[in-house]
């Protein structure tokens, strides 16, 4: 017996092999001096040079020594044929080799339809098995197959099938033929699907090798093409690293950039990857790192400028005039962070443009309307597939200078959902000590915005987050007076619409009457956008006419717009003269409002009803409304003697509280002593002035408290027709902001208590006597209980 590594020897296969053990050549030697025949059996573990029986299998294969050659080394090449495989029974060590007693086992097969329906299978399935397998002759091994015994076919298939030793060792000890076909079978099953695995997985790598080969066959054309036109195979990362060198980056930006240059050029040039870093580096190149627009000084060029495209806003032109007064005097100053606030149409966002016109500065402008996604200001991370940078940074590059007029239009109308607070993004934006080193999630470098320009604009302040305001100089806009919007109209409005509709001043003229009508019986506005609509409707009424007459002889006259025209094109006026209006009435005083469009007028309306003291408000007022009209109530209350009414008049009646134009919001302290006196007249049957409006916060004592928005709400009354106002004591400080030809106009009154608010609104003074139950100002209630004491 001789054991042998690494190899299975089945029956009926010749096999080759090596011999160069000690022992193994001494077993060997003593068969070819016998009968040439000698017991292959294999070791459990090669490594193990000189085994022990118990470390040899106990099946193996007798076979016939065919062929022997002694090498030069001393090896033995030898060829065997196996003869029928045999199980150990006992070994013995005899003159340094194995010697074993062997037991043979003889199986008659019988012959039937099972047999012969399995013999086709396994051949069926080695013939796939040989076209999958790259290893093995096809012809050959169909003819190896082609023979009737069943045990001979089974160790074909199984001497010629890619196993492990352990595998072939299990076939090889299956003595029953039947039983060892249909092993083979299974083991023929599973290699099959290993092949066909490994086919479809070859298949894909080759297709896949070979789309890179062809890619690679194109880029080293064009590599070549480019180098015949003289533009070297690395022309493109060098113009990147020319780029970089001379685009003046930070030194944190450079080494990103340089060290995202080095990743492009180690990729093809053609995977998704490579598209991500050129997208990138174009980015960091795009945006402006050194390149500054050279800035206007000059303050008296910025005045004209202003001045020509601006009429009033005289506040506003001094900031600007101020900070370029700074710059002329500082080298590096800080940008500038101004809020505009005010009405629409007030010309907020029209100014940011001038102001970029006054300085030579370049103008950009984004809009934060409904936004609400923090990354429209900071940016996607580059882990995103389609990740851009924010808004900042891509207007900066689209400013194409360090040094622009940066709008942030509507900024009091973002929202904030799941994806964050965009005003909160901007705290850092808005911010001089943060925002030179402002980072976009893209970039993911530091970027200084401190020399922008910001300009933010609000129609109000309430809705912006009080942390941002504290980065921004907030100044306010005012509505236009009259005078102001005549003015503007001539001088931008009229010209504009004329140009847009193709007329001239032959074919048509405003006059400053026509103009004037036209502001007060078509329009009613702080700003002057739907002023523009209306004089673009007069001139577009004009083009069809003019249209209309081309093809007729008739020469159509120059059309002159006056008031008594003014109907004719434009259909009646929509709104009435107010004045005609202000009538004395009863329970009905005239109030003043500040809105998000400007300063409104505010009728209110109170009436006494037979009940028990109830105080019915109704005109969709807010919480603080409705608690304005209550103090106002406890103060008529407590003065009741004084007005000249029972103690116990509240008892009997019923007051109803009604500010008109009901589907209207409204809300606010100020109209505090406008409820007072509507239903301190409605108590007391005395008229109030309808020439007179006013506006200020009551309190229990009849003390009389500022409010905010003066100036539109003069505006409002002026507007309305009303040249006489109660106003506040404490807002008198407030009155330079007023315009003085509305100064000029108007009466203030300036008021510390209700005393003097109803000496001036009422037609008259009230009695201090008391009256009778039955004597208040409705005429109704019931006689005073006498007991009643409070």
């Amino acid at each position: 017996m001789m054991p042998i590594r690494d190899v299975v020897i089945f029956p009926f296969m010749m096999t080759p092999f090596v011999v160069g053990r000690e022992s193994s050549v001494r077993a060997l030697e003593e068969a070819m001096a016998g009968d040439k025949k000698i017991f292959l059996a294999t070791q459990h573990d090669a490594s193990i040079d000189e085994p022990k029986p118990n470390e040899i299998y106990n099946v193996g294969t007798i076979v016939n020594i065919v062929q022997s050659l002694k090498l030069p080394d001393g090896n033995i090449k030898v060829l065997v044929e196996g003869v029928e495989r045999a199980r150990i029974v006992s070994v013995t060590t005899d003159e340094g080799f194995f010697r074993a007693m062997v037991r043979t086992f003889n199986f008659k097969v019988e012959a039937g339809a099972q047999l012969d329906s399995l013999v086709s299978r396994v051949t069926t399935l080695f013939e796939q098995y040989v076209k999958l397998s790259q290893n093995l002759n096809y012809e050959t091994m169909v003819a190896a197959i082609r023979v009737d015994d069943p045990g001979k076919l089974s160790d074909t298939v199984g001497a010629n099938l890619q196993l492990t030793i352990e595998e072939k060792q299990e076939l090889l000890e299956i003595f029953d033929p039947i039983d060892r076909l249909t092993r083979v079978a299974e083991v023929l099953d599973i290699e099959i699907e290993k092949l066909n695995v490994d086919r479809t997985i070859q298949g894909r790598v080759k297709r896949q090798m070979e789309k890179a080969q062809k890619e690679y066959y194109l880029n080293e054309k064009i590599k070549a093409i480019q180098k015949e036109l003289g533009r070297g195979e690395k022309s493109e990362i060098d113009e990147l690293k020319k780029k970089i060198e001379s685009a003046g980056m930070t030194k944190d930006a450079y080494e990103k950039a340089h060290a995202e240059l080095k990743r492009l050029e180690n990729m093809p040039p053609m995977s998704a990857e490579s598209t991500v870093s050129r997208n990138y580096l174009d980015w960091l190149l795009a945006v402006p790192w050194k390149k500054r627009s050279k800035e206007i000084r000059q303050l008296k060029f910025a005045r004209e400028v202003l001045e020509a495209d601006h009429y009033g806003l005289e506040k506003i032109k001094e900031r600007i005039l101020e900070f370029l007064a700074v710059r002329r005097l500082v080298k590096n100053p800080r940008g500038s962070i101004l809020c505009f606030v005010g009405p629409p149409g007030v010309g907020k966002t029209s100014l940011g443009m001038s102001i970029a016109k006054a300085t030579g500065r370049k103008f950009v402008r984004m809009s934060l309307g409904g936004v609400r996604d923090e990354a429209e200001i900071r940016g996607h991370r580059r882990t995103y597939i389609g990740a851009l940078p924010g808004q900042i940074i891509q207007m900066m590059k689209k400013a194409g200078t360090r040094n622009p007029v940066f709008m942030l239009d509507e900024v009091d109308k973002m929202s904030m959902d799941f994806r964050g607070d965009p005003s909160a993004a901007l705290l850092e934006v808005l911010d001089p000590e943060q925002n030179y080193m402002f980072v976009d999630h893209y970039l993911d470098v530091e970027y200084d915005l401190s020399q922008v320009f910001f300009v933010a604009t609000a129609n109000v302040l309430h809705t912006i987050p009080p942390a941002l305001q504290d980065r921004m100089e907030v100044i306010r806009l005012s509505g236009y007076t009259e005078l102001e919007k005549l003015e503007i109209a001539k001088r931008f409005l009229v010209k504009k619409q004329l140009q847009e509709t193709g007329l001239d001043l032959k074919q048509l003229e405003f006059t400053d009457e026509g103009l004037q009508a036209l502001i007060q019986g078509y329009t009613r506005e702080a700003g002057v956008r739907n002023l523009e609509r209306e004089v673009g409707n007069v001139c577009r009424k004009v083009t069809r006419k003019v249209v209309d007459q081309q093809g007729s002889k008739e020469k159509l006259k120059k059309v002159v717009l006056t008031p008594d025209l003014l109907p004719d094109l434009l259909g009646p006026a929509k709104f009435r003269d107010l004045q005609a209006e202000k009538k004395n009435e009863v329970g009905a005083a005239t109030g003043l409002a500040w809105t998000e469009v400007g300063g409104q007028i505010l009728t209110t309306e109170a009436t006494l009803m037979e009940g028990r003291g109830k105080l019915t408000i109704t005109g969709k007022l807010g919480d603080v409304m409705q608690e304005s009209a209550q103090a106002a109530m406890s103060y008529i209350r407590s003065r009741a003697a004084s007005f000249g009414l029972p103690r116990d008049f509240y008892r009997h009646l019923d007051v109803h509280l009604h500010v008109p134009e009901g589907a209207i919001p409204k809300d606010g302290p100020s109209a505090g002593i406008t409820i007072a006196t509507t239903i301190c007249s409605a108590l007391t049957s005395i008229p109030v002035r309808g020439d007179v409006a006013m506006t200020g916060e009551i309190t229990l004592r009849g003390r009389v408290l500022p409010i905010g928005g003066l100036k539109e709400k003069l505006l409002a009354a002026h507007r309305h027709g009303i040249f006489e106002a109660i106003l506040p004591k404490d807002n008198q400080k407030d009155l330079p902001d007023i315009p003085e030809n509305i100064r000029a106009s108007m009466k203030l009154h300036f008021v510390e208590s209700m005393d003097e608010v109803l000496r001036f609104a009422l037609e008259r003074e009230i009695s201090a006597v008391p009256l009778s139950a039955g004597q208040t100002g409705a005429g109704i209630g019931q006689a005073a209980d006498d007991k009643l004491t409070h």
